[in-house]
């Protein structure tokens, strides 16, 4: 189980590693977004900095409209368990996200009254 913590405005942000290519690790606070249906979006500059391998282009509706992004694979640390995920890119994403995927088979507690916000692997 992970302890995330609630954002100025009530946002849920938990902590992430991003895997470079290379091995070398980043811990970043990445945002849940429920409203985002892919693992893990990041803008351009960081995943050229991590060095993950391009998959292809791909046209996806945003709130603004349909936009072009490329698709990336990247490696990440989630509550020890590392796995490969696909990476939506694209240029001026402004906060990592994390979206539903990661919660077909976790739990999600939210009670910002009492400050609790965590995210656990399901076991029944």
């Amino acid at each position: 189980m992970i302890q995330g913590y609630f954002g100025d405005k009530g946002e849920l942000f938990f902590e992430i590693e991003l895997i470079a290519a290379d091995g070398s690790r980043i811990i970043v606070d990445a945002l849940l977004d429920t409203g985002f249906t892919d693992w893990l979006a990041v803008d351009t500059q960081d995943v050229e900095s991590l060095g993950w391998h391009f998959q292809e282009q791909e046209e996806r509706r945003t709130a603004l409209g349909v936009a072009t992004f490329n698709l990336y694979q990247g490696s990440v640390c989630f509550d020890g368990q590392e796995m490969k995920v696909p990476v939506v890119v694209g240029d001026g994403i402004p906060e990592i996200l994390i979206g539903l995927p990661w919660l077909e088979d976790r739990r999600l507690v939210v009670d910002k009254k009492a400050g609790i916000l965590t995210l656990s692997m399901d076991n029944g």
